[in-house]
């Protein structure tokens, strides 16, 4: 008799947790942790796709929230010096990256989110939906001067992992839609295979330039024969260190990541919606183990870069406007590689 799908609280490593079930698949959030989605995993067969910290790297995961998980970046990756221009004003955020003078990453990762529910969608999936409310009450409001509602649901079923968000600005000033998610995942994620059995594939366009500071020039560089295998038939994910930032370009209707486990013939899909028009892959200085394949709405410093706004992801909300996106991450087939 297949086992029905659950949610329920719990911990993970000491932490308040919601576990979602279905199926196979087993899924835990860490609420109180920036609403990270610390763990996606195949019970049967034993694969734990996201990087997870263990029980004695919790207080190093806590002080740096970045690499585990699906941590939330709002705003993402870098800001020149912290300010950028917007609405005929100049906002300046904390500059965190002390090697660049930049700012980094924002401000939602590390403080805790409310579980507005959790529970069932009939027999087959499990949910919780996370809220966050934004308002003058918040720190970072004085760098940051909206309100607004950010909610992040995760459905788990025997299809998948579905991440839905919502953002509404409830302010009277139009706000930038500045988004990204630090997504980690192992390789290998097999815990018998080694790093030489995967290969990375994903939807590129083209490369960004980036300066001394990792911060786009506004230029494209040509690809290398790596890059463009990762766009094609896929390449090992630690060929060389990455800390690199590329346009998204679908292919067949689908802006995706694809991690192939060869010696199992399994392929983990994360598919991210349209409205990631940008990617950024770090793997880590090429240490085998995990990468992030980050899905981006806008362009590294987009404020600050004389484009047009389209082609770097920029773009507000209107007062009372609510903007929403759909990803996946999923398991199928591997397809034959020669």
């Amino acid at each position: 008799m297949k086992e029905e799908a659950f949610a329920k609280q719990g911990h993970f490593h000491g932490e308040d947790a919601i576990w979602l079930y279905s199926g196979a698949y087993e899924c835990a959030i860490l609420p109180r942790l920036g609403g990270n989605l610390i763990a996606f995993r195949d019970r049967e067969r034993e694969y734990r796709f996201l990087h997870e910290p263990e029980m004695d790297e919790m207080e190093v995961f806590k002080a740096r929230p970045i690499i585990h998980g699906i941590p939330v970046l709002f705003p993402p990756n870098r800001y020149e010096d912290g300010r950028f221009p917007w609405n005929g004003r100049i906002y300046t955020l904390p500059v965190n990256e002390k090697h660049t003078g930049n700012h980094l990453h924002g401000f939602l990762y590390n403080i805790p989110w409310e579980v507005e529910s959790h529970g069932n969608k009939g027999a087959e999936a499990s949910y919780v939906r996370l809220k966050l409310s934004f308002d003058s009450s918040r720190e970072m409001y004085r760098y940051f001067p909206h309100t607004f509602i950010f909610w992040l649901e995760y459905t788990l079923s025997e299809k998948g992992l579905q991440q839905q968000v919502y953002i509404r600005n409830d302010g009277n000033q139009p706000m930038p839609c500045l988004l990204a998610f630090h997504t980690s995942l192992n390789a290998p994620f097999c815990k018998t295979s080694r790093p030489e059995n995967y290969l990375f594939q994903i939807t590129l366009g083209q490369r960004w330039e980036l300066n001394e500071r990792m911060l786009p020039t506004g230029k494209h560089q040509m690809l290398t024969e790596q890059e463009e295998a990762m766009k094609g038939e896929g390449a090992y994910p630690f060929f060389e260190s990455m800390d690199n930032h590329y346009t998204a370009k679908s292919q067949n209707g689908r802006n995706r990541a694809i991690l192939t486990d060869l010696r199992e013939q399994v392929s983990l899909v994360y598919d991210a919606g349209a409205s990631y028009k940008q990617w950024m892959i770090w793997n880590n200085n090429a240490k085998p183990g995990f990468f992030c394949p980050e899905p981006q709405v806008n362009l590294v410093n987009a404020p600050n870069i004389k484009l047009p706004p389209e082609e770097i992801g920029l773009f507000a909300l209107a007062p009372g406007e609510l903007w929403q996106e759909t990803s996946l991450l999923y398991c199928i087939p591997a397809k034959p590689h020669e």
